[in-house]
């Protein structure tokens, strides 16, 4: 069946992509629930928000209660990863098996791996480094409950994303997010390999497509992307929103190397750099075939849209 009249659920809809599935649901009519640990959110009216720790089995219940759809946007934070996001994930699931209602998992690229080439949802997911492996095994427990009919799972992965509202981004934090105090704007690993990007309001009407429709259930999708950009090519879209240009800089090997001992998201990086410095590129064919055609935002305009949000707000 579709969901397209039932509660949509958003878990984790502090973060940047949780904010914007939410948007994206109220957007499209949707009755929807915000979930986050503080049940504040900047949000729309007509937006439930609720306050629950989805960590803990009471606060995932009152999470879920009476949902069709729920959208798995909440995560541990970035270093703990590997302890923490298996329970958070099967506390998830579990209340959201108990209440019948379709799963959606907001799920990124790094299960594939270095070496993949152009991924697609065939590439084989042979990532070695610590949170490749869970991400890889949470998608596997996600297909083998959807197969023993525990409830439906859809899962949506997009490459590294950008916008309004997404300050966990590692690009908005390091390209976009700097404009509005005028600092330097960087880039991770090379300047010169291409990249997949993802414009945070894209997906998220994606993730929707994925939540309202039976087609997507018991499978990986992975979402619409634009033309991969260098970071070079971003930096300079960046600039080019700007009335003045900013200075630029890459963050390279050798300088997280020297910072990891001090900074704990320079050690992470560091596990991960092959898809900063290899090309990292997505083919969403299958999903523009189910669901197309699907048009994502010029990049351009996208970078110009996101730079004036934070430019508005300033520091």
């Amino acid at each position: 069946m579709s969901d397209t009249t039932g509660l949509h659920v958003v878990l984790g809809a502090g973060g940047g992509a949780g904010n914007a599935i939410a948007q994206a649901l109220h957007a499209a009519g949707l009755p929807t629930r915000a979930v986050n640990r503080s049940g504040a959110a900047d949000l729309p009216g007509g937006i439930e928000l609720l306050g629950a720790d989805i960590a803990t089995p009471e606060g995932a219940a009152r999470a879920v209660a009476g949902a069709a759809v729920v959208y798995m946007a909440a995560q541990p934070p970035y270093h703990r990863w590997p302890e923490e996001f298996p329970a958070m994930l099967r506390t998830a699931t579990d209340a959201t098996a108990a209440t019948g209602a379709k799963f959606v998992m907001v799920d990124n690229l790094y299960s594939y791996g270095p070496g993949a080439g152009t991924i697609n949802e065939n590439t084989p997911r042979r990532a070695n480094d610590s949170k490749g492996k869970v991400r890889r095994e949470m998608i596997r427990t996600l297909l083998d409950l959807h197969h023993s009919q525990e409830f439906r799972v859809a899962i949506g992965q997009a490459s590294d994303y950008f916008g309004p509202y997404a300050n966990n981004s590692a690009i908005t934090a390091l390209a976009i997010e700097p404009v509005a105090r005028g600092k330097t704007i960087r880039w991770t690993g090379s300047l010169d390999a291409p990249h997949s990007v993802a414009y945070l309001p894209d997906i998220a009407r994606a993730y929707v497509q994925l939540g309202t429709s039976d087609r997507a259930d018991g499978e990986v999708w992975i979402l619409p992307h634009g033309e991969p950009a260098t970071g070079r090519a971003f930096l300079d879209q960046v600039n080019g929103s700007l009335p003045q240009p900013l200075k630029t800089g890459l963050i390279s090997k050798a300088m997280l190397r020297l910072a990891a001992p001090f900074h704990k998201i320079s050690r992470e990086t560091l596990g991960i750099l092959y898809q900063w410095t290899e090309p990292f590129v997505v083919d969403d064919a299958k999903f523009q075939k189910a669901f197309g055609p699907f048009t994502t935002t010029p990049l351009a305009e996208a970078v110009g849209a996101s730079v004036e949000w934070y430019r508005s707000r300033g520091d």
